[in-house]
Formats: C-alpha cells, sequence, structure tokens
C-alpha cells in the first residue's frame, strides 16, 4: 500500500538548486535509507516530507489522509521543560517504558538538576522515547544513531525490525543500514537513484554499475580514436592532393594536366570521404554515446608523526571523579602507550567525555591521579567543534601567515572538499560537517602525535567517513576515539577502555572481539535463566502428574510437556 507520492520536488537556496526534480513512492512496510554526500539535501528532502518545510515546484501526495509522521530530527537537545512536555501530552506509561528498554530505567526519578545535564546520547534516547510513544505510521530518522550507545542501537535495531509502518532512515552509520534498510535511495547532483538491498549491496551494485560504464566508456573512447585515426590519414591524403593539383610544376610536368585534374578529383573524393565518416562518427557517438562516469571524490587526509616517545605516554592511578553524590568513575587503573589505538566504549552518560575533560586539564580528578608524558602534543575534536573561533574563517583559524604554508593549507581543504568559496566564509556560516573537516586540517597542520576524537564522524558523510577511516588506521601516533559508529570503531580500535559500573577497564580486544565475547557471555546468561524456568516447571508438573492415574487425559498432556521440557533442557546443557 502506497502511503505517499512524491512527485518532481524542486528545492533552491538562492542561486543554488539543491533538488531537482525528486520521483519516487513511500509504501507501508518499506525500508529506505538516504545517503548522499554532507550539503547534498537529505535533511531539506525530510523536511519537505515532514511538511515542515515547502517545496518550489512539484507535489506530496498522502493517501492516507490520517497518516502520522514521527520525525527525529539531526540536532535533538530537549530541555527539561520539553521532556515534562513530552509526558504531559502523550502516554507517561509508554514513554517512561522505551527510555527504560533504552537504558534510562531511571529517568522518572531524575530531579530537574540532572535533566540539566543529559549526554548528548541521554538526550536522543529520550527524543526516541518521544517518537515511538506517539505511535507513528511513517518513521522519519535523520542520523538516529549519533551518540547512541550499544543498548540504544540494539533496542532501535529491534524496534525497527517490529515496525509494521514505513521507515525512511538519513544514516552515515554503514553498521546500522546494513542491519535495518532494505533500499537505499541515493541523492546526488539533487536526484535521486534507487538500489535495491543494504547498504553493502549498494556499494557492491555502484562499483559494478561503475566499472561496467568504465569499460564501455573505455570501448567507445578506443573506437573513436580509431576512427579520427582513419579521418587523420584522409585528411593528410586530401590535403596532399590538394598541394601536387595545384603545383606549379616544370613545362614538362604542366603539360601532364590529365595528371591535375586526376589529383583534384582524388583530393575530392577524399574530402566527401572525410566528412562522411566524421558524420558517422558523430552520429555513432551521439546514439550510442557513454558518458565517463563520475570518479568518487578522494578526500586526502594525511598525518605526519612528530618524534617517538616513551612505551607510556598516560596512566590513571586510583582515578575517582564525583558530581555530588553521583559517582561517575570510581577507583579506576589503566594505561596508554604510543602508538596505540584505543577505542572508549560504554553507556551513554557513563563518563568518557567527562574523561577526556580530565585528560585535556579541563576537568580535575576527585582523587587519584592521571599522568602523561611532558613532551605529549595532543590534538582534540570535540563532538559539536565548539572549539573553533567562528568568526574567523577557515585560512584564519589555522593561524597560517606563511605564503608557502597557506599554500599547502589550501590544498589540505580543496583534498577535504572544502571549495575556494568556502575559506572565505565565516565558520559560523558552515555546517558542522564543514567544521568537522576544518579542526582535522588544523591538527593536520599542527603535526600532533596524540589524537582525542570525541564522535569524529558524527557530521561526515560516507565518504568523508571512509577517508577518515583509512587515515587514522595508517596514522602511526596515538588515537583515543570515541565513537557509536560501530563499523568506524572496529576498524580503527585494536583495544579498548571500557566503562562498566562506574570502572574503567583496558581490554585487549577489538571491538569485534568484544561484542562476540559480549553476545556469549549473554546468551550464556539467558540459557542460564532458560534453564531455571525449565527446572521449576518440571518440579511443578512432576508434583501434578505424581497424583494422576496413567489412564487420565491430564497425566498424558503433561507427560507430553515433561518430554518437551526434558528434550530442551538437554539442548542447553
Amino acid at each position: 500500500m502506497v502511503l505517499m507520492r512524491i512527485r518532481d520536488i524542486h528545492k533552491s537556496y538562492g542561486d543554488k538548486t539543491i533538488l531537482k526534480g525528486i520521483n519516487f513512492d513511500i509504501k507501508e512496510g518499506d525500508r529506505i535509507g538516504f545517503v548522499g554526500n554532507n550539503g547534498a539535501g537529505k535533511t531539506t528532502f525530510a523536511n519537505i516530507i515532514h511538511g515542515s518545510l515547502s517545496s518550489d515546484q512539484g507535489e506530496i501526495e498522502v493517501l492516507n489522509q490520517t497518516l502520522k509522521i514521527g520525525y527525529l530530527h539531526q540536532s535533538s537537545d530537549y530541555s527539561v521543560n520539553d521532556f515534562l512536555e513530552v509526558v504531559d501530552h502523550q502516554s507517561e506509561s509508554q514513554v517512561f517504558h522505551h527510555t527504560s528498554k533504552l537504558g534510562l530505567a531511571k529517568v522518572k526519578s531524575w530531579e530537574k538538576d540532572r535533566m540539566a545535564h543529559l549526554s548528548g546520547g541521554e538526550k536522543l534516547k529520550i527524543s526516541l522515547a518521544k517518537v515511538w510513544a506517539s505511535k507513528p505510521d511513517l518513521l522519519l530518522l535523520d542520523e538516529p544513531t549519533n551518540h547512541l550507545d550499544l543498548v540504544g542501537l540494539e533496542w532501535l535495531v529491534n524496534e525497527l525490525k517490529a515496525f509494521r509502518g514505513a521507515v525512511v532512515i538519513i544514516s552515515h552509520d554503514r553498521y546500522f543500514l546494513d542491519r535495518t534498510i532494505t533500499q537505499i535511495a541515493e541523492l546526488e547532483d539533487g536526484l535521486v537513484k534507487l538500489y535495491n538491498g543494504n547498504y553493502t549491496n549498494y556499494k557492491q551494485q555502484k562499483e559494478a554499475f561503475y566499472q561496467s560504464q568504465l569499460h564501455q566508456y573505455e570501448v567507445q573512447q578506443k573506437k573513436k580514436a580509431r576512427i579520427e585515426g582513419q579521418i587523420a590519414n584522409l585528411e593528410n591524403w586530401s590535403e596532399k592532393a590538394h598541394r601536387q593539383s595545384t603545383k606549379q610544376g616544370s613545362p614538362s610536368e604542366r603539360k601532364q594536366m590529365g595528371l591535375k585534374e586526376y589529383l583534384r578529383a582524388k583530393a575530392k573524393k577524399m574530402d566527401i570521404q572525410v566528412k562522411s565518416k566524421r558524420k558517422r562518427l558523430e552520429s555513432e557517438l551521439e546514439k550510442n554515446k557513454v558518458d565517463k562516469p563520475k570518479e568518487e571524490t578522494e578526500l586526502k587526509f594525511t598525518y605526519q608523526q612528530s618524534a617517538k616517545r616513551g612505551k607510556r605516554i598516560l596512566e590513571a592511578k586510583d582515578l575517582e571523579k564525583r558530581f555530588g553524590d553521583r559517582n561517575l568513575i570510581h577507583k579506576s587503573n589503566f594505561y596508554i602507550k604510543q602508538g596505540e589505538h584505543i577505542g572508549m566504549i560504554g553507556e551513554n552518560g557513563c563518563g568518557k567525555t567527562t574523561l577526556i575533560k580530565m585528560i585535556l586539564r579541563k576537568e580535575h580528578p576527585t582523587s587519584g591521579m592521571i599522568w602523561m608524558s611532558e613532551s605529549l602534543k595532543i590534538g582534540y575534536l570535540s563532538q559539536d567543534v565548539t572549539d573553533l573561533d567562528v568568526t574567523k574563517t577557515p585560512i584564519q583559524a589555522t593561524g597560517i601567515t606563511d605564503r608557502e604554508q597557506m599554500s599547502k593549507a589550501r590544498t589540505i581543504f580543496a583534498n577535504i572538499g572544502l571549495k575556494e568559496d568556502k575559506l572565505n566564509q565565516p565558520i559560523q556560516a558552515l555546517s558542522l560537517g564543514e567544521r568537522t573537516r576544518i579542526k582535522l586540517v588544523m591538527m593536520l597542520l599542527a603535526q600532533v602525535d596524540f589524537l582525542i576524537l570525541d564522535e569524529p564522524t558524527n557530521h561526515l558523510d560516507l565518504a568523508s567517513r571512509e577517508s577518515l577511516e583509512h587515515v587514522i588506521t595508517e596514522y602511526a601516533g596515538t588515537v583515543l576515539l570515541v565513537s557509536h559508529d560501530l563499523y568506524f570503531l572496529e576498524k580503527i580500535s585494536k583495544k579498548l577502555l571500557s566503562f562498566e559500573k562506574s570502572f574503567i577497564h583496558r581490554k585487549e580486544m577489538s571491538m569485534k572481539e568484544y561484542l562476540e565475547r559480549k553476545n556469549r557471555i549473554e546468551e550464556k546468561v539467558d540459557h542460564e535463566e532458560e534453564r531455571l524456568l525449565i527446572q521449576n516447571e518440571i518440579t511443578t508438573l512432576l508434583g501434578k502428574i505424581s497424583l494422576l492415574s496413567k489412564e487420565d487425559e491430564t497425566y498424558k498432556e503433561i507427560d507430553q510437556r515433561l518430554n518437551e521440557l526434558l528434550k530442551r533442557k538437554k539442548e542447553l546443557q
């Protein structure tokens, strides 16, 4: 059943056209992932679907007049009053049911002061709870996994599987897209192209199409070169014949007028052949034209490692951090070695950003200490890139005045997709994705040897994520990474700092190994719980069957049930 028909949607801002005639249908049960580069118009299009923004041209026909849209905006910054309003106007039990499942079991009892200091992930979870409690028919989710921890991610994946309506997801999270969507809508150059399958299928189809088109283009270019070579030869022969036909020559040669006429006729014949071949070539190229396939923009980030440091560059001893009565970090001991790429994982609000602040000396431990090498040169990328002077242009922000270095900076900015016109605009006029790139360039130019990255992929498109992933993998310095992009974490991190019940534990494993071990433990716990329930039921049934005769119909039913339980118990052993 079609819920919404989208026809010929156009949208421009000033002289820049964002959407150039988008057409497709949203059907009940659809799972559509919207992908495209930063600034392609994904959020603009979502706002038009939602009805909070008008298109310049085209129409959206809603076939279900009672259609309810649940829209999760990309920046969900809900205050205490916003949350209280959610509870007042929607089913209180539904909201608290979802927040509990999302790992915020105590949100109902939180004081206003606690609500006023929510982490980015906690705010997102409350926003998700609000959307789900509204019981929508169509979900519009704009970057729903930004800041979301493992508990929240699993909740969202499972809820989407159970959701019967249609879902449109804007996301750059490859792991999440692979698990949740069945169709990709790629927004490029203002138009939408649909691909069946998840994100991995989409990339495979894109690569296959690119290689096929590239092969056809190369075949066409070879054929064109061959025919143009033939034309060039004919033109050379024609030109030579024309020269010979008009040549004065000696008195004896002038007597041979028949030869001149022959050469003149031959030249004209060649002219006709040249025109004919050129016309045939142009006609064939027009009829079977294959454009050169558009290559994916390769964004280039490069780092130079500073001089080598000692084995351990950072060590925490009996580290504690409290806020009032809340013990956020309790007597934790861990270390980081030079060159290690370490991922920080834990539930939203567990203290990851607080630890970063203590490393940067912007927060002080309540007790214990963090030792760091004095010669350590740190580069820090914050979640929302809040440490940039937004009144400056990107070039001014680098602090470079040397002409040669400025030329290098402009080249690097171009390599990461910031065009020249962006470099002359104040940073406050640029998107968060563009600000993230500016900060990365600044760290590149500073040649830091310890990168602290707090959600570095949040505002980057897929091409930028893949490029950044490649460079950090190759980076020889030390990396401390906070990210809820599991695919990115797995590619970058070889070790982990795991926040568990207020303690920070160092794990000598990758993200993939950690998840596999976690799943095995959870499966074991589930099996133990199931065995206990089975044993309790067996005990109860044995008590009942002992009071019955074998001829009793109830005896047969209980006996059959006991056999089923004993078989399952054996499977779980």
